[in-house]
């Protein structure tokens, strides 16, 4: 490979890096707020949760009634939700999910830490929570059905456990009543079951909805490129993310008399909203035709998923029932698969797998099979590298015999060089037929680091977005592999009384600790396998680029960086021993002064 195409393929690799850490240094900045451009005035409550359309057929109709402040929604009577895995309690103002926390993750890896809060009522910081309805259609008045401060009656006592579940009751005095069961499983998923009686004379027509609520944009947003944060919804099979600035651009929906991205007509899908690692969800009953939306209430700061079923007619005399799932927890991957596999088509995909999914996917099952075996997600790490180092062995075999090859032709081509002088056309003729007598392929070196690439952004990927990696410990100091290394050369690694930079500061960058450090060393003594470049400008970049990467992925989480380590050790060692068995001895101490030593094809063994 000549010098031109050398300097190609490290500034593309350079490159890559570079906008790379621009993005994790300096992302991009908030959306500026969207000019309020109202087409037509459009009733909402005070919490928000304003207007749901009864179907394409009907007149929309408010879905609530009146309005609630935010002391009444956080002091309305409760009924308490206690499982193994979360804990909280749901509201009787609107029969709404709205207080939800996980007993199993806490906030930070200190054992005394608060546990995670999923959803929050109206009032609270980063108000998120569940509401499930009727949209009246026809000539039933608005005040006819139950809205978003109705007052449920509980029906019998206790609270929503795995083993009983809670029924919430309302009369509106004319002749409906509207009854609701809440249940959950062992894990995060609650069935809401609706149904209205008609005992009235005439038949009244309503539309089943479920609905999303979440009040601003989180607080503890990423706004990182790597990561998906926003709404995502499945409809027959099509996967569609959407950014949280995405839903206040959307052309306002006449239906919904605001900005909505509608799907109407979805036989099969779900809806909801995702964070890194958190996600609530709306699945609604199989089997059922229904309409997705997402919109945005400028006026009151409010984002919406909504499922809308079509409009039920309900008979004197009769009784309709409707059924909703809302997930509302972690996004683990084997909880995710047992409800996919339950019939949540593609719930795994839930989880933002990017552009890479096809190797994002397999890469993550071996990880946490490894770590199931291991039971230790660094080791699983290294593990996990080893494999993946044997699998491109071949190649990697091919790459460093053809690179003991071209070192043996050097003299050749440097003499090719001096004959050919400025005339680089007879250069490069002069090398291919050099590398064709001696069957050498000057690719072959850079197929391997192609391959890399793609593999080291995937791995990356998962590393930030699955929340198995998080709070995963590796051992002594390395609790959290998710995070960057937590130990610094400003306090000597912990042996001096003094703590260390604050994370993601100057400082922090500055001094970095021991991972990034092994990294950079071993990238080093990697790189002295080889001679020097002869060229200055290339000898001067060689020679800064691992400490240059050093400081750049020290704040990268820390199982990136034992990925990188390891893949850097088991490089140094195959491309060690291929060219030994190729006739030559690598001198890594004289390299480092700038020597190389040859051994005679004659003396190998």
């Amino acid at each position: 490979m000549d010098d031109q195409n050398k300097n190609l393929i490290l500034a593309t690799a350079l490159s890559f890096v570079v906008i790379l850490v621009w993005f994790v240094l300096f992302p991009p900045p908030e959306p500026d707020p969207v000019a309020e451009t109202p087409t037509e005035q459009v009733q909402t409550t005070a919490d928000g949760t304003g207007t749901v359309p009864a179907g394409t057929s009907d007149q929309p109709t408010a879905a609530a009634p009146g309005v609630e402040t935010p002391v009444a929604a956080i002091e309305a009577p409760r009924i308490d939700i206690d499982t193994d895995r979360v804990e909280g309690s749901i509201s009787l103002a609107g029969g709404r999910i709205d207080d939800l926390r996980l007993k199993n993750y806490r906030v930070t890896i200190e054992p005394d830490a608060d546990i995670v809060t999923v959803l929050a009522p109206v009032g609270a910081p980063d108000a998120y929570y569940a509401l499930q309805g009727w949209a009246p259609a026809g000539d039933l008045a608005a005040d006819a059905v139950p809205g978003p401060s109705t007052e449920w009656t509980q029906v019998g006592t206790g609270g929503l456990t795995v083993d009983t579940p809670v029924i919430l009751e309302w009369n509106n005095g004319n002749g409906l009543t509207f009854r609701r069961e809440i249940a959950v499983d062992d894990q995060y998923m609650f069935d809401i079951t609706q149904s209205v009686r008609n005992d009235g004379d005439t038949a009244v027509r309503a539309a089943p909805y479920g609905m999303v609520v979440r009040h601003g944009e989180p607080s503890d947003l990423k706004n990182f490129f790597i990561l998906h944060e926003g709404a995502v919804s499945m409809a027959d099979g099509e996967l569609s993310e959407t950014n949280w600035d995405e839903i206040p651009d959307a052309d306002v929906d006449p239906a919904w008399g605001r900005p909505a991205i509608v799907t109407n007509g979805v036989a099969e899908g779900w809806i909801g909203f995702t964070d890194h690692y958190w996600q609530t969800i709306l699945v609604p009953e199989v089997g059922s035709t229904f309409d997705q939306a997402l919109t945005y209430d400028q006026a009151a700061n409010v984002y919406r998923a909504v499922t809308r079923l079509p409009t039920r007619t309900i008979a004197p005399g009769e009784t309709v029932t409707s059924e909703t799932q809302m997930f509302a927890g972690p996004k683990e991957w084997e909880t995710l698969q047992d409800y996919q596999a339950s019939g949540i088509g593609g719930f795994i995909d839930s989880i933002d797998w990017g552009w890479f999914f096809f190797l994002t996917k397999p890469i993550f099952w071996l990880l946490h099979e490894l770590n199931k075996l291991i039971g230790n997600m660094g080791l699983s790490i290294i593990t996990l590298t080893l494999i993946i180092k044997a699998v491109l062995f071949p190649l990697a075999y091919k790459s460093y015999v053809s690179m003991a090859r071209m070192k043996e032709l050097q003299p050749q081509m440097e003499k090719l060089k001096a004959d050919a002088g400025d005339d680089r056309q007879k250069m490069q003729q002069g090398m291919m037929e050099l590398y064709k007598k001696n069957k050498v392929n000057p690719a072959a070196g850079c197929l391997p680091i192609l391959l890399q690439i793609p593999i080291f952004f995937s791995l990356y990927k998962v590393i930030f977005v699955t929340i198995e990696l998080r709070h995963a410990p590796f051992f002594g100091p390395f609790q959290d592999l998710s995070a960057p290394d937590p130990t610094s050369i400003f306090n000597f690694f912990g042996l001096l009384p003094w703590g260390t930079p604050e994370a993601g500061s100057i400082m922090a960058l500055i001094f970095i600790g021991i991972l990034p450090l092994l990294l950079g060393i071993s990238m080093f003594i990697q790189q002295k396998l080889n001679p020097a470049p002869t060229d200055p400008t290339q000898q001067m970049i060689f020679a800064w680029m691992p400490w240059v990467f050093m400081f750049m992925l020290g704040g990268f989480a820390s199982g990136l960086v034992v990925y990188w380590i390891a893949n850097n050790t088991i490089t140094f060692t195959q491309q060690y021993l291929i060219m030994r068995s190729q006739g030559y001895t690598p001198d890594i101490l004289g390299n480092i002064k700038g020597g190389f030593k040859r051994t005679p094809k004659d003396a190998k063994k």
